[in-house]
């Protein structure tokens, strides 16, 4: 495993992040492909043995059912010193007035229930999952400051959300002396490369950690058109961020393949040594459901790709709309 510092901070994570919404209680979630605990643990545990020690949930997968899973593994199978927890909040946890979003009165209600979930009284990393626009980013920004300065979290990030507004909250927090932002999980892949234009070059500008999702496209970057999982079959949020483009992603796709096939290599190891080569990318996360998955993942870092073969990859992609901000 290969360890990097996240943005400018001091923070050593594994070059992959175990990606952990696939982790929890269909019954309580939109996807009903996530594996219950039982067969969670064995993929956690897998993670860990190969080195991976960045590992990302949030509050609002599986209503909490992700958190404890991931919780009680890292107690059984890890030294928590040694592990980078990362979790999220934003998205609705209840009914009702203050379900969601990004106030103070929520920021400082989840953070406490994320930890009790997991079962740590500190997360590595605490992370806005979306933008709010019913909260002043100043509100905001100030309750991250403060539960900074309660131990409650070591580093605060921000995910999916467009330039301009990433760029206000550093702003803000630079303005008033409060905790900045050292990490940007954003949607970049070989098919979805919109955050280039703007985002990619605002965090090498600013040291910004990237922790791209969603890295292997849902996993239509792995396989052809014809085939399919039950993911690919049953995954609303896959199809809406995907279907609308595939027959143009579909060249790149094949290319991937191509190259794959010339490299002998898996399709899975061209399309993240792609991302890994990105600046400033220092962890994608792998959704990973099976070892399998994990295995596939780490080889990627065995590939060096030429600029010919970045080029080859690259040339077909056409403009597409912005996916994920909302």
């Amino acid at each position: 495993m290969e360890y990097v510092k996240l943005g400018r901070t001091g923070l050593d994570v594994s070059r992959f992040c175990l990606g952990c919404m696939g982790f929890g209680d269909a019954k309580k979630w939109v996807h009903p492909w996530v594996l219950n605990e039982a067969d969670s643990r064995p993929v956690i545990r897998q993670a860990l043995e190969l080195g991976i020690n960045f590992f990302d949930t949030a509050n609002v997968y599986s209503l909490g059912a992700s958190e404890e899973i991931l919780g009680r593994a890292i107690r059984d199978y890890a030294n928590r010193d040694e592990v980078v927890l990362a979790t999220k909040l934003h998205g609705r946890m209840h009914e009702g007035p203050n379900g969601a979003g990004l106030s103070r009165k929520a920021i400082l209600s989840e953070i406490d229930k994320s930890l009790a979930r997991l079962g740590t009284d500190y997360v590595d990393l605490y992370i806005i999952h979306r933008w709010d626009p019913h909260t002043p980013i100043e509100e905001t920004m100030e309750a991250l400051h403060d539960v900074i300065k309660s131990g409650k979290a070591r580093y605060i990030g921000a995910s999916a959300m467009y330039a301009w507004q990433f760029q206000k909250a550093l702003h803000t927090a630079d303005k008033h002396g409060w905790t900045k932002f050292v990490s940007m999980q954003n949607h970049l892949n070989l098919i979805y490369r919109e955050e280039e234009r703007e985002m990619l070059p605002l965090c090498r500008e600013k040291g910004i950690g990237v922790t791209p999702y969603s890295p292997l496209a849902s996993g239509r970057l792995t396989r052809s058109a014809a085939e399919t999982t039950h993911r690919s079959e049953t995954d609303r949020v896959q199809k809406a961020k995907y279907d609308a483009t595939a027959d143009g992603d579909r060249l790149i796709v094949d290319r991937v393949a191509a190259l794959a096939a010339e490299r002998g290599v898996p399709r899975s190891h061209i399309a993240l040594a792609w991302l890994l080569q990105k600046e400033p990318v220092a962890a994608p996360i792998v959704g990973a459901t099976k070892i399998a998955h994990l295995e596939d993942a780490l080889g990627a870092l065995n590939v060096q790709l030429t600029a010919r073969e970045v080029a080859f990859l690259e040339e077909p992609y056409v403009p597409h709309g912005i996916v994920g901000h909302e």
